[in-house]
C-alpha cells in the first residue's frame, strides 16, 4: 500500500508547503495554512498506463460525461426578483442553483434589500416560497422591519439560526425555491473546528451551500462582511465559490446606495444598480441622473454638467467650483466627491496654459447629490467650472462638458460619447463640448469639437 504524506495548503493562495508555518511565504497571509492529505507516490493503476506513470488511481464515474449538445440549458434561465435594478446587475435575474454574495459595510441596507428580495420573490407565484436564515438578529427584530418596510408574506420563512446541520434541516422542511442567508460570517459548522467567521468556517460553510445550490437547484444569496480596506471579509477562496459577487456601497449621511458588480458568471460584471434608502424601506432608482443634478431657475456661476460612465450606465452628474481671494501664502484646495490629485493638476494647466491666476485664492470643488466621480472625462467640466467661478460668468444652459484635460492642456477622447450623449439629450441637454474626433453625437446634440482648454473656454463666449 501507499503511504499517504500530509501537505499544508495555504486558504488564500493554495501554496503548498511540506512542513506547516504560521505565515505563508507566498503571500505572507497569517494561520491560513491548513493540512491536506498530498497524493500517494504509488498507486493500485495498471503497470505501464498512464494514469500509474502520473501517480494517480482511476475512479470510475457514477454518472458518465453527457455531450454538451445533450446538455438542457433552459434550466439555468435568469429569474427575475422583481426588484429591476438588482436584475439588472444580476444579468436579468438569479439563476437556479447559483450562489451570490452581497458584501458591504455594516449599516448601508444590505439587511434591508434582501428582505425585499425574499418578499417580491414570494409574491411571483403560488409556488414560489422564500426562506430568510438570520444569524445576527433574533426573529423578532427581522420582524419589526419587515412591518416597517411592508415585507411580510406568508410564503416568507424565517429562521433565527446559526448551525449550518440546523440550517440544513429548515430547507427540508420548508423546501424553498430561494434561500437568504444573513450572514455567512455567522454560520458555524459543528464538524469544523475554529470560530464563526473564521478563515476554516467561513470556507466550510460557504462549500457547504454552494454544494446545497448546485444539489437541489435553489439559488442562494448570502450576505458578507467587509474590512476596513473595503474588501470581502473571510478567505479568498470564498469569493472564488461563488457564482456571484456584488458589493452594496453608500454613503451614511445619503440615502443613495449602489449595487455594484464585481464578478458574474451569467452576466456583465461592470453593470452598477442604484436605489434609494428611506425609512420604508429600499427602492430602485431607475433615472439616477435627477439625483445628482441641481434644478434652479437661473444659472449660477461655477458650475458645470458632465456624464460619466458607471460600469455601462450613463449618469449625468453636476460640480461645482467656487473660488475665494486669500492672503495665505498656502492657499487652501477642498474637495469633495472628486479626485484631490485629479483637481490639482486641473488647476495647475489652468494657471499654466490658460493664464488664469488660482495662486492667491482658495478653491473649493465638489460634485452634487453625494455623487462619486473618479472618471477622467469629467476634467473639462471641472476645468470651466473653475474658469466660471473666476470671471464670475455663468456657462450656458443645456451644455453638457465631455473630455480628459493633459498637462499640456490638450483635451483627449473619451470612451462611450455616443452612449453619454444620448443619456443627455434624453435629459434635455442640446449642446456639447467633446474631444476631437468623437463619433456616434446623437442628432438631438449640437456638439462642438475642442482641442484644449483655451479652444473650450473660446467656443462657450461666442
Amino acid at each position: 500500500m501507499a503511504k499517504t504524506k500530509s501537505i499544508y495548503r495555504c486558504s488564500d493562495c493554495a501554496h503548498t508547503v511540506a512542513k506547516w508555518v504560521g505565515r505563508c511565504p507566498e503571500c505572507g497571509t497569517w494561520g491560513s495554512m491548513d493540512e491536506t492529505a498530498a497524493v500517494p507516490a504509488a498507486v493500485a493503476a495498471r503497470p505501464g498506463t498512464s494514469l500509474a506513470r502520473a501517480g494517480a488511481a482511476a475512479i470510475l464515474p457514477t454518472t458518465p460525461a453527457t455531450p454538451l449538445t445533450l446538455v438542457d440549458g433552459k434550466a439555468t434561465h435568469a429569474k427575475p426578483t422583481g426588484i429591476s435594478e438588482l436584475d439588472r446587475v444580476l444579468g436579468g435575474g438569479v439563476v437556479p442553483g447559483s450562489v451570490v454574495l452581497l458584501a458591504g459595510e455594516p449599516g448601508v441596507g444590505k439587511s434591508t434589500l434582501l428582505l425585499e428580495v425574499v418578499h417580491r420573490w414570494a409574491q411571483r407565484s403560488p409556488d414560489d416560497r422564500s426562506l430568510y436564515v438570520t444569524g445576527e438578529e433574533s426573529a423578532g427584530q427581522v420582524r419589526l422591519r419587515a412591518d416597517r418596510t411592508g415585507s411580510v408574506h406568508e410564503r416568507v420563512f424565517l429562521a433565527a439560526e446559526s448551525d449550518l446541520a440546523t440550517i440544513f434541516g429548515h430547507v427540508e422542511q420548508v423546501k424553498p425555491t430561494l434561500l437568504v442567508v444573513d450572514s455567512v460570517q455567522t454560520m458555524l459548522a459543528a464538524d469544523v473546528e475554529g470560530v464563526s467567521g473564521g478563515v476554516t468556517q467561513v470556507r466550510a460553510v460557504t462549500s457547504a451551500l454552494t454544494s446545497l445550490a448546485k444539489a437541489s437547484g435553489v439559488p442562494v444569496l448570502l450576505i458578507g462582511h467587509v474590512t476596513k480596506d473595503g474588501a470581502v471579509a473571510g478567505p479568498r477562496s470564498l469569493e472564488h465559490l461563488v457564482d456571484v459577487v456584488l458589493h452594496f456601497e453608500g454613503d451614511k449621511h445619503s440615502t443613495l446606495r449602489m449595487v455594484r458588480g464585481v464578478k458574474n458568471r451569467f452576466g456583465a460584471a461592470d453593470e452598477v444598480g442604484c436605489f434609494e434608502l428611506s425609512e420604508d424601506g429600499i427602492a430602485g432608482v431607475s433615472d439616477p441622473s435627477g439625483l445628482f443634478l441641481q434644478h434652479r431657475t437661473e444659472e449660477v456661476a461655477g458650475t458645470a454638467i458632465t456624464v460619466t460612465m458607471d460600469g455601462k450606465r450613463p449618469m449625468l452628474g453636476e460640480l461645482q467650483a467656487l473660488v475665494v481671494p486669500t492672503h495665505n501664502p498656502s492657499p487652501r484646495r477642498a474637495v469633495s466627491g472628486l479626485d484631490s490629485a485629479r483637481v490639482a493638476m486641473v488647476l495647475a494647466v489652468l494657471e499654466r496654459r490658460c493664464r488664469i491666476p488660482l495662486g492667491k485664492c482658495d478653491v473649493y470643488a465638489s460634485t452634487v447629490g453625494g455623487m462619486r466621480i473618479t472618471d477622467p472625462s469629467a476634467d473639462l467640466a471641472l476645468a470651466l467650472a473653475v474658469a466660471s467661478a473666476v470671471r464670475e460668468k455663468p456657462l450656458p444652459a443645456g451644455t453638457v462638458l465631455l473630455g480628459e484635460v493633459g498637462l499640456a492642456g490638450e483635451v483627449r477622447r473619451v470612451s462611450g460619447v455616443g452612449r453619454r450623449l444620448a443619456e443627455a439629450g434624453r435629459l434635455g441637454f442640446t449642446r456639447a463640448l467633446v474631444p476631437p474626433g468623437t463619433e456616434g453625437v446623437p442628432k438631438s446634440v449640437k456638439a462642438t469639437e475642442v482641442g484644449n482648454v483655451g479652444q473650450a473656454l473660446a467656443a462657450l463666449r461666442n
